[in-house]
């Protein structure tokens, strides 16, 4: 049985559109995912301030919180927690130019009331984090606004959401580009700079993920290795990247399976999870998957990830230390790849 609690969000499971083509399954309304997330053996739900809420804009403050508050209702219903709610900025026209970065004031205020929103309707579900996903927060021309500007611009964000909870954690998801190509906080390196900088660093971390690693031409264990060593890291978003394109999200382990392993044995070596924290998937089907496959990619990446746990249960650090005190590294990496292949 496995010794982590897994989360994932709804966009999770969508209809297969993407930037060159339209939709190729039908769309799966919302209590149907809560049922089948359940059903699969998910603990808790990731969850975009308009997944929760949706027509955000439409509402006011408290109309938003109660129906943050109905929500709360289904999520107990299908023995489900909410982890986290992160402000959707990037699909909205006030944020064509990034939201807490923004050149526009009205847009820079816009995006405040979009992560006011989120943590007040994180407080409604019982979810004691909010998540920043800077997806335009950067820019599309190198000279239309400062770097230096714009870091202290998401620095003095961050410090208005601390002063509005005092409770709230903040968890930065850093990605190097795509959607925007000059990234703001493009890396976990970037996220610990960033949390030192804010009032009450204790309370900002980060989250992460995967396929931004490898976009930065990163390690994935190592980026969880280095927050896991400050005390940052809040949650990862565990996925597969096939090398430095476009963001993918492909089932966790599918591509780089000896670099999933590694991802699975730092989490557990460091006890992640004893804290409440959750494994979270963010991962998408592929464009060919049919209506009644919809969710195998979920499927997958559990069962994946599982297999690697119990593989990282296995590891034999006796062995490590000897090949290690011997300097025999070509014996340590077959016997890791004995193991992954299932000859050890």
């Amino acid at each position: 049985m496995s010794k982590f609690k897994f989360s994932a969000g709804p966009w999770n499971v969508h209809s297969g559109a993407d930037s060159y083509g339209p939709a190729t399954r039908k769309e799966i309304d919302f209590d149907t995912k809560l049922a089948k997330f359940a059903e699969l053996g998910f603990s808790a739900v990731q969850f975009h301030d308009d997944d929760a809420v949706p027509n955000i804009n439409s509402y006011t403050e408290e109309e938003i919180k109660e129906k943050a508050r109905e929500l709360k209702k289904k999520l107990d219903h299908y023995g489900l927690a909410a982890e986290f709610v992160a402000p959707r900025l990037w699909m909205d026209p006030h944020t064509a130019d990034g939201g807490f970065m923004s050149t526009s004031e009205k847009d820079r205020e816009y995006a405040m009331w979009r992560a006011y929103r989120s943590i007040d309707i994180a407080n409604e579900l019982g979810a004691s984090m909010i998540v920043l996903w800077l997806a335009r927060e950067g820019t599309l021309c190198a000279e239309s606004k400062s770097p230096v500007w714009a870091t202290k611009m998401l620095i003095e964000a961050i410090n208005k959401m601390l002063a509005y909870d005092p409770k709230i954690k903040v968890c930065i998801e850093s990605k190097p580009n795509e959607p925007i190509d000059r990234s703001i906080c493009g890396t976990m390196g970037h996220v610990m700079a960033i949390s030192a900088a804010t009032t009450d660093p204790s309370r900002v971390g980060g989250n992460l993920e995967s396929a931004h690693a490898i976009l930065a031409g990163l390690d994935p264990a190592n980026e969880i290795g280095f927050a896991l060593a400050m005390g940052k890291l809040m949650t990862v978003h565990l996925n597969d990247q096939n090398g430095i394109r476009y963001d993918q999200d492909k089932s966790f382990g599918v591509e780089n399976l000896r670099a999933a392993f590694n991802q699975v044995k730092v989490l557990k070596e460091n006890h992640y999870g004893e804290h409440g924290e959750y494994v979270g998937l963010d991962v998408k089907a592929m464009r060919t998957t049919k209506d009644e496959d919809s969710y195998k990619h979920l499927e997958n990446s559990l069962n994946i990830f599982k297999a690697l746990e119990e593989k990282a249960d296995r590891f034999d650090y006796d062995f490590q230390k000897k090949c290690v005190e011997n300097r025999d590294f070509e014996g340590l990496e077959m016997y890791v790849m004995n193991l992954l292949m299932g000859v050890q």
